[in-house]
């Protein structure tokens, strides 16, 4: 009798758990809160002058971002930042691209920093293509002038444009194949790749992208495990180039400063 309770107990477990994850999906993968919402800095901050930008999505969504010009910019990057609150905690990221020649696009998702709607992982895609659309549109690049650049969750967005687009380069950091390959890893035990909401499936996006490709990942990665970047350099398409880099999720571009810029110069460097 009391097998029979604990198995009822942990069978009731189990649903529940999989029941929190199959309605809660958008809290374990979206961060817009955190650390704020709030814009607490600017490109000002750095010595760098910004235009704040305001543009509308496709389904009529706005957006606000920032751009950076470079007065000797050799491209533009239209960067796609991770998972986590806004485009004012990544200063650091927008000083690296301008220390590199590159005239910088970056841009809130919908519902983070000052960005209006609601996240989704299709409006996500939208939300790039608005960006994309920006720069070309407004600005005048033509696509052999961005180079499309992102980051952990920014770089399944990242991909999934330049697979449509075709730009001048792509650089993805810390990418995981897709949200069910990586929840397998996290949640074995439970069925995930039948309730998963979201996809954002790298590896194909991978596949479709026809131009340089620069891929950068830490085997240290305590998050998204280094083999994703493995498997993704192995699918991509020439000409493809793997940086290695070293230490944590959050912490390995910082850990490996010195080997990330300089790799990073001679991947832009060799565009030309």
């Amino acid at each position: 009798m009391k097998l029979l309770s604990l198995g009822l107990l942990l069978i009731l477990g189990y649903a529940l758990l999989t029941s929190l994850i199959y309605f809660r999906q958008d809290k374990l993968i979206f961060f817009p809160d955190f650390p704020s919402r709030e814009i607490s800095s600017t490109p000002k901050n750095i010595g760098l002058p910004y235009q704040s930008i305001t543009f509308t999505t496709e389904d009529n969504v706005q957006l606000h971002g920032w751009y950076i010009p470079h007065p000797q910019g050799k491209a533009v990057a239209l960067f796609c930042h991770g998972n986590a609150g806004n485009i004012s905690h990544r200063l650091q990221s927008i000083q690296t691209m301008h220390e590199l020649g590159l005239s910088v696009f970056i841009f809130d998702y919908r519902g983070y920093g000052q960005s209006e709607g609601e996240i989704s992982e299709s409006g996500t895609y939208q939300d790039a293509q608005a960006a994309w659309n920006y720069l070309t549109h407004t600005q005048h690049y033509q696509a052999e002038e961005i180079i499309v650049w992102g980051r952990s969750l920014g770089a399944a967005i990242a991909a999934n444009l330049a697979a449509k687009q075709q730009p001048k380069a792509v650089i993805l950091e810390s990418s995981f194949t897709s949200v069910p390959d990586l929840a397998t890893q996290l949640y074995p035990l439970l069925p995930v790749r039948w309730i998963s909401h979201y996809q954002y499936n790298v590896m194909d996006s991978v596949k479709n992208i026809r131009r340089p490709i620069l891929i950068v990942h830490s085997r240290d990665d305590e998050i998204i495990p280094f083999k994703h970047g493995a498997r993704l350099f192995e699918a991509a398409n020439e000409p493809k180039e793997f940086l290695e880099i070293k230490g944590s999720h959050n912490a390995s571009i910082d850990i490996s400063r010195t080997r990330y810029t300089d790799k990073l110069f001679e991947f832009i460097n060799s565009l030309d």
